[in-house]
């Protein structure tokens, strides 16, 4: 093995560990953040915009700093960046120059990790794990996780959602379109790429290639969705999928994301047939999206108990970090912190 071999083989370790370390810090189990569109809007920020929750990284950091608290008071021990929409294409198409597009991308990770710093804060100076509200401020292990969405999200036409790209689509575009956004959030001081709401093969195939070609050596994660509990949304095969991710040794965990939680125990039984990697679940609501109208069909989705009742089972058939998606909460996020932190005894 010459050196350059080498190198890219000790990094592909040094990512693998970090995960496992991390895990068992966090006692065989970690805990995702949940949604952060509709807690955007909640404190009050205008999400009517083709850049969707990244266009706070223009006009109200601060909301996006403070939905960052919240999840680290509920007890999340990852967060994950207002950057699933951010790109570059993106950002060009609402005038701003390539520099000013790039300075964007980067905040949306300064911003995590200065929440992380300030959740440090508070619980360096309190003198208990809760306070009388019920927040968490407990030191512990905490990693920022850089949001890669796909390129059905840039679309803003619910494409993520279906994986239908059109015939002409190929890898080399896929691998071009994401390339520059992909280095900069790596550059930017994460622990974790996520690359999240993974329609189709070819775009898994895409975003692992890219690690590779570009010498990422941030650890990474790939999550799919599904709106059958069988396949990812595109028809395209999970295990196919899933096994993607099990050959790319920079890829850390892979798993489901904005799917379901009916459909959830059965694909992680799918997942576990062809990867040994830790598999991550963070469901939506189970509520509808309405692609049309842009907007979520009211009363189709679980409440936050009946959300919860699932945790433990897909920890014992083989998660290891659970979170929520769409339309979860704080809330949410606070009672799977319980659920896995005080499991109700049988």
């Amino acid at each position: 093995m010459g050196p350059v071999e080498k190198a890219a083989d000790n990094a592909s370790s040094s990512s693998s560990s970090l995960m496992s370390d991390f895990l068992s810090k966090s006692g065989g189990v970690a805990v995702i953040d949940g949604g952060l569109a509709t807690e955007l809007e909640r404190h009050g920020a205008d999400l009517n915009d083709p850049l969707w929750s990244a266009k706070c990284l223009l006009t109200s950091p601060h909301f996006i700093r403070s939905v960052h608290l919240d999840y680290l008071e509920a007890g999340a021990d990852i967060i994950i960046t207002a950057s699933y929409q951010a790109t570059i294409q993106g950002f060009r198409a609402k005038g701003f120059s390539q520099e000013e597009s790039e300075v964007l991308l980067k905040k949306s990770v300064e911003i995590a990790c200065e929440a992380r710093s300030m959740y440090y804060d508070r619980c360096r100076d309190s003198s208990t794990d809760y306070t009388a509200d019920g927040k968490l401020l407990k030191h512990r292990p905490i990693l920022v996780a850089a949001s890669v969405g796909s390129y059905g999200a840039y679309l803003a036409d619910g494409s993520e959602y279906s994986g239908d790209y059109g015939d002409a689509m190929d890898l080399e575009f896929l691998k071009d379109f994401h390339r520059r956004r992909v280095q900069l959030l790596a550059d930017s001081g994460p622990d974790l790429i996520a690359f999240e709401t993974v329609p189709n093969k070819l775009e898994a195939q895409a975003f692992t290639e890219l690690l590779e070609e570009e010498d990422i050596n941030i650890p990474s994660w790939l999550s799919f969705n599904s709106k059958d509990g069988i396949n990812v949304v595109s028809g395209d095969s999970l295990s196919e999928c899933a096994a993607i991710a099990e050959s790319c040794k920079k890829i850390v965990a892979v798993g489901i994301n904005c799917t379901p939680p009916r459909f959830i125990q059965d694909l992680i039984l799918s997942i576990k047939k062809v990867t040994v990697k830790p598999i991550l679940i963070y469901p939506n609501s189970g509520e509808s999206y309405d692609a049309d109208q842009k907007e979520w069909v009211q009363n189709t989705g679980v409440s936050d108990e009946d959300f919860v009742s699932y945790v433990n089972k897909w920890c014992e058939v083989g998660a290891s970090l659970v979170g929520g998606c769409c339309r979860t909460t704080p809330v949410t996020i606070g009672a799977i912190y319980r659920a896995l932190r005080y499991p109700t005894p049988l």
